[in-house]
């Protein structure tokens, strides 16, 4: 196994043989690791349906589970945002206990607990920054394959609107708006990637990381999702707010924002003239309207983990639009306190805050780790704006890219203690 503070040098970016041959070398955990990510992500088996014939995800979900008590590396991993998603786990779990229908919670419980599971596995076997470099690499090309052939889709019908957007493969992201958020996490990360590397690696390489970043943005802007557009402006405002003054970022940037207007189909434009007063957004802003009573009206427990649905349905009926049933509250904050009140909340933006600035605190991992760190977490602040149009609490987005930077806080933790007891010797 290579040494844990080995820097990922030699195979940057896209030097396959030297990564595979670290990748036989590694222990068994961190395979399945990878393997689940890329069956999560790229789902072959819904690409070619004769491999759907065993639960392939969560197969190797549990091998990497096994595999993590069997390899005597990994260890408890030093982060923040551990005792928060703990408390968050145990207030869900007694929100449950009193739920206004806790046959609905019970329903639902593997829509956290999964991600519970999964954000402690990566968290602790990814512990060396080659072993963050490769598997942030299969996130990258898992999640850039989606945006690539969305955005395909997109140009080939001459970048028209559709109501349904773009669709992804089947799954987590199939649903325009998921496929959107996941866009607005991928870009940041794409874009630092190629930043850093751009003048360090080949032609191809470089044309590559550029597919990897422009495809996300085409597919946001074809999705017909207007929060994960609003959330592109918002990551793209934050990222280059020190360039705004330079003359050369500042022609760049003023051609990038005119080339996404132009792109912009004018049924879009005219989406975004509209937002307050069409059917689907006073929906949205009576879900939003009662959600916050709901959470008045139970502070500390909320209504009941993923109780909104029959809670609205049986109280304000009467506010439904057409519909029998209400949907989720389309707000994830929202859905957090309806699901478990205000101490849910606070410890979700307390896990939010400790993504988007852990990463800025990592400054013994090697500078390629930490810009892939900037990346995951302006992602998290794109998942943050979106969050408030769409109810994506309990999707991969938030946990994985959680998992990714626990895990580099975890190795820049081990790099300082490397230090102080060289120092002591």
């Amino acid at each position: 196994m290579s040494e844990p503070h080995s820097p990922p040098d030699e195979f940057t970016a896209f030097k396959i043989k030297s990564m595979w041959s670290f990748f036989k070398s590694e222990h068994f955990a961190f395979w399945m690791a990878c393997f689940y990510l890329f069956f999560e992500f790229v789902r072959p088996q819904s690409i070619f349906p004769q491999l759907d014939i065993l639960p392939f995800a969560k197969l190797f979900l549990i091998g990497s589970l096994i595999g993590a008590l069997m390899d005597s590396s990994v260890r408890w991993a030093s982060s923040p945002a551990n005792k928060w998603i703990i408390f968050y786990f145990l207030w869900l779990q007694l929100s449950t206990l009193a739920a206004y229908n806790r046959e609905f919670s019970l329903l639902h419980f593997m829509d956290f607990f999964g991600w519970f599971v999964i954000y402690f596995l990566i968290a602790n076997i990814i512990n060396t920054e080659k072993r963050f470099y490769i598997i942030i690499l299969i996130y990258i090309i898992a999640a850039g394959k989606i945006a690539i052939g969305t955005s395909k889709t997109w140009i080939m019908r001459g970048f028209a609107f559709a109501d349904w957007g773009l669709m992804g493969p089947p799954g987590h992201f199939q649903n325009s708006g998921e496929l959107a958020v996941l866009m607005v996490m991928l870009f940041p990360l794409c874009y630092y990637m190629f930043a850093y590397l751009k003048n360090k690696i080949a032609l191809w390489e470089k044309l590559f990381l550029i597919v990897l970043w422009v495809a996300p943005i085409l597919t946001v802007m074809g999705a017909s999702s207007r929060g994960a557009q609003v959330a592109l402006a918002g990551q793209l405002a934050l990222m280059f707010r020190k360039n705004i003054f330079k003359i050369k970022p500042l022609i760049g940037i003023v051609i990038l924002i005119n080339a996404l207007l132009f792109l912009l189909p004018e049924e879009q434009k005219a989406r975004f003239n509209s937002a307050g007063e069409d059917g689907t957004s006073q929906q949205r802003l009576l879900y939003w309207k009662h959600g916050m009573t709901m959470i008045e009206e139970n502070p500390i427990l909320g209504v009941g983990f993923y109780n909104f649905i029959p809670y609205f349905t049986d109280n304000f009926s009467y506010d439904l639009f057409n519909r029998k049933s209400a949907q989720l509250p389309h707000n994830i904050l929202i859905q957090v306190g309806t699901d478990a009140g205000f101490p849910a909340i606070f410890a979700f933006l307390a896990m939010i805050y400790f993504c988007i600035s852990a990463p800025f605190r990592c400054k013994l991992v090697s500078p390629l780790l930490q810009r892939l760190g900037f990346g995951l977490g302006i992602g998290v602040v794109g998942f943050f704006i979106a969050g408030q149009f769409v109810t994506i609490t309990y999707y991969p987005f938030i946990w994985i890219h959680m998992a990714f930077i626990s895990a580099l806080w975890n190795i820049n933790s081990l790099a300082r203690t490397r230090n102080k007891e060289q120092q002591r010797t």
